[in-house]
């Protein structure tokens, strides 16, 4: 089916998982959603499905960190999306290709805004 967002979620990575993890608990509880998914270096918050994700990866905090990704309407989307981003002065992250560890389904490129921000195209997420 059609996606109804463009955001298929936001990521935030963060350099103490435990820390960041009783903030957003917090809020979250305080917007009515919760943790829909957590493992040791990664924990997910939503109302109906994981749109904020919390990462530690051992790097430092500094600009461009973390990213956000765009729902994509199928396979070819992602690719004409990940063409277009580098067409119009993005840098390839990551070509398009399936991403199992993420979901038998999950196809996605990763590309760099003009100003180095990360931005994930994504189709078959959900």
């Amino acid at each position: 089916s059609a996606p109804r967002e463009v955001i298929d979620h936001v990521g935030f990575e963060v350099s103490n998982l435990a820390r960041s993890a009783g903030f957003y608990d917090a809020v979250f509880l305080a917007l009515g959603g919760r943790r829909l998914h957590e493992g040791a270096h990664a924990i997910a918050y939503g109302m109906v499905a994981p749109s904020l994700w919390i990462v530690v990866r051992g790097h430092a905090p500094a600009p461009g960190y973390g990213h956000v990704a765009l729902m994509a309407r199928g396979r070819a989307a992602v690719v004409g999306a990940h063409i277009a981003a580098l067409t119009s002065g993005g840098t390839d992250e990551s070509p398009p290709a399936l991403r199992p560890h993420y979901g038998a389904l999950y196809y996605a490129a990763y590309v760099r805004d003009p100003d180095g921000l990360r931005v994930e195209f994504v189709s078959g997420s959900r």
